[in-house]
């Protein structure tokens, strides 16, 4: 984590930054990035010195963060980031699939030449082997995808989605089919947007949204049997 918090932004300067909420922006995109990986240990003294803020200005992040389910407070030892379980996994994908299937068939502002892209960054980390920039691009693709509904309130809600997402795409690294079959998903729905087939795309991504659930549900419950 030391790494990490030289990199932290300070809040000195910002008309907003000593707010809670800021704070806990700034935590869930360290996440959503894979920064801060399930089970690290977030040190009050630690964040507050690094950013810059307050204590109370990060217990309030942290209740945040909490309330939505991205670290978790254990009694006398600390603040961690959070390893979604099985209910955590189906409460993602609930939301997923009210969002991104409705993002595929009618965004606005859907851009398939940043989804283009995207994949090509993609097909580059599935030959080079390389599991975390897959899921970076995964992760890129999918934010990407909500950004065609042109709603700010919908991507902030991605934000949060795509940072338990993180979480629970940290438990597939030993499983790295689970990443790599997913860029070529990916790179399907792409192809039919590009034909103009937005109903097919938004069906496919329905089927998609399922089959990964699943995926993730039985490694987690293979995962607990051992």
């Amino acid at each position: 984590m030391n790494a990490l918090l030289s990199s932290l932004p300070l809040a000195e300067g910002s008309t907003h930054a000593h707010t809670g909420a800021w704070v806990a922006a700034v935590l869930r995109s360290r996440i959503a990035e894979g920064q801060l990986l399930p089970g690290t240990k977030l040190s009050e003294q630690a964040l507050s010195a690094a950013m810059g803020v307050s204590r109370n200005t990060l217990r309030e992040a942290f209740a945040v963060l909490d309330h939505e389910l991205v670290i978790t407070r254990i009694p006398n030892r600390g603040v961690f980031v959070s390893s979604p379980g099985p209910e955590g996994v189906r409460e993602i994908y609930a939301v997923r699939r009210m969002i991104e299937p409705a993002a595929v068939l009618w965004g606005p502002d859907l851009d398939v030449a940043a989804l283009e892209s995207i994949i090509v960054d993609a097909r580059a980390a599935l030959k080079a082997g390389d599991i975390a920039k897959m899921a970076d691009a995964n992760q890129c693709f999918h934010e990407e995808l909500v950004r065609a509904t042109g709603s700010v309130h919908l991507q902030e809600l991605m934000t949060k989605v795509l940072a338990r997402m993180r979480l629970v795409f940290h438990a597939m690294g030993d499983a790295p089919d689970f990443h790599s079959h997913y860029v070529e998903l990916n790179a399907t729905l792409v192809d039919l947007l590009q034909s103009g087939k937005r109903e097919q795309a938004s069906e496919e991504m329905r089927g998609y949204l399922d089959r990964a659930e699943a995926e993730l549900l039985a490694h987690i419950a293979a995962d607990e049997e051992h």
